[in-house]
């Protein structure tokens, strides 16, 4: 079975939550759609330690602070009939460093609360990023959420 990650790059500006979102190149999985960071757990490898890997990997970022968002991207896949669950980590991003892309993405984009149905396209990714947002905005996340790293 698969085991995969999402993370969910983020900064905030007052009291809005602004997301880092990515466009996916041609040549690659889910070709030109505009997504988080993602990727395969390796062996040995736990889910946040993959997570904070394709952090870096994928955009040359470190989080200032990085948390287990408390729910799962859960979606059936045809191709392996298999149920997958993702777990989800937001990761504070500070807005001044610079952003180095790798091959799986074409350009990025910094977009709001109300972007998130315009750009991405996974229903679970919406619901999560949406639930990120409440959880920042309404200052509730919990200390036994933060991962320390």
């Amino acid at each position: 079975m698969k085991r995969l990650v999402d993370v969910y790059p983020y900064r905030r500006e007052q009291d809005e939550v602004k997301f880092l979102v990515f466009k996916r190149a041609a040549d690659v999985q889910y070709a030109h759609q505009w997504r988080m960071v993602g990727g395969k757990v390796n062996a040995q490898e736990t889910y946040f330690e993959a997570a904070l890997r394709e952090l870096k990997e994928e955009t040359g970022l470190s989080p200032d602070l990085f948390w287990t968002i408390p729910s799962v991207n859960q979606f059936y896949d045809f191709k392996s009939d298999s149920i997958l669950q993702i777990p989800a980590f937001g990761a504070e991003v500070n807005k001044e460093s610079p952003i180095t892309l790798n091959h799986e993405h074409v350009t990025w984009k910094w977009i709001s609360q109300e972007g998130i149905d315009t750009y991405i396209q996974w229903p679970e990714q919406k619901r999560l990023m949406n639930q990120l947002a409440h959880i920042l905005t309404s200052k509730q996340i919990l200390e036994e959420w933060i991962i320390e790293f």
